[in-house]
């Protein structure tokens, strides 16, 4: 599992949603502004579900106890003990059932665009809608032509800008395998937590978009009353995915930051805050080596190489193509 760390604050954990990528989504118009937002006032540690983006692209079994030992894992990985948890689309879900099997862990529990049953567990034509999805992946998913990819960009973000709807289309080809991409999106649709949700002791906040094309906005209704105790708050919204520029992106984090009592908290990264071996890396990629120069010199894989990487570039807050060179730049300047 490849997982990153940014911000700085109280930790909340974003758990896997549908296809991201750690590097990539540092260039996103989609997903820039929700990195920025929760790394703001808190110390974010997100991660890339099993098949998808820098982690092990072999998935393995798909299920929903495979999911929740994978946000286990990464939240052991990440050294932390009580933490704020958040679940989008169907790590809702996953974060549900996490919150159930460790609720000392968690100080809070936000679920935002989620469900609690898959679609294989509502109406007929939820299913007739989920098989042709799984079919247009298979066969048209590795197209050079974003055609079949589009489908997914125009339910995600019906009010984007082509130039997202575009980046989008790119980052799903670029995370997984048409293969994969099936299996798991066929896998969400048999989740079903409505059992566990009754269940649920950790303070939790529900939000959704009324007009969500990917999880109806009755999804989240029922969510929210399945969870005792749940507050459950609607935005003025059609993308599941929201955008920097519409009012509900605003909306969310205030509500966000009003229910974890969070205060703005200055950001100072400083290469002091990475660990030693993401300097090590670091050091190397200063003295102008490869990834696979690093690799071989570290005795790690690249794929380990390309995770600390991201980890430094996320601490940094450096991004895109000049990432690399900045980061040098900053170990440079703090070693002379």
């Amino acid at each position: 599992m490849a997982y990153a760390v940014h911000g700085t604050g109280p930790p909340i954990v974003r758990a896997a949603t549908w296809l991201t990528h750690l590097d990539f989504d540092w260039e996103s118009p989609v997903w820039r502004h929700w990195l920025d937002g929760l790394g703001e006032r808190h110390t974010v540690i997100r991660y890339d579900e099993r098949g998808s983006g820098l982690s092990d692209r072999e998935p393995g079994d798909l299920s929903l106890d495979t999911w929740v030992d994978d946000l286990e894992t990464v939240v052991d990985a990440a050294g932390l003990d009580r933490f704020a948890l958040l679940g989008f689309s169907q790590g809702a879900a996953v974060a549900l059932a996490y919150a159930v099997r460790r609720p000392e862990r968690l100080t809070q529990l936000v679920l935002y665009g989620g469900y609690a049953r898959g679609r294989k567990f509502r109406q007929p034509q939820a299913r007739r809608h989920e098989d042709a999805l799984v079919s247009a992946i298979r066969a048209g998913w590795s197209d050079p032509s974003p055609t079949f990819r589009h489908l997914f960009s125009m339910l995600f973000l019906p009010d984007g800008t082509p130039e997202q709807m575009a980046w989008y289309d790119e980052l799903q080809r670029r995370s997984t395998s048409a293969a994969t991409a099936a299996r798991l999106y066929d896998a969400r649709g048999s989740l079903n937590v409505l059992d566990l949700a009754p269940r649920v002791t950790t303070k939790t906040l529900v939000m959704h978009a009324r007009g969500d094309r990917v999880v109806p906005v009755e999804e989240g209704r029922l969510l929210g009353a399945r969870i005792p105790g749940a507050r459950l708050i609607l935005l003025e919204s059609a993308n599941h995915i929201l955008l920097s520029d519409e009012p509900a992106w605003a909306g969310f984090l205030s509500e966000l930051h009003t229910f974890l009592g969070t205060e703005r908290v200055p950001s100072r990264p400083v290469v002091g805050e990475l660990s030693s071996r993401e300097l090590e890396v670091l050091e190397l990629v200063a003295a102008g080596l490869t990834n696979e120069a690093i690799a071989e010199r570290l005795f790690l894989s690249v794929r380990t190489v390309e995770r600390h990487l991201s980890n430094v570039y996320a601490k940094l807050r450096v991004s895109g193509k000049a990432g690399r060179a900045a980061a040098a730049a900053r170990f440079s300047q703090m070693h002379r």
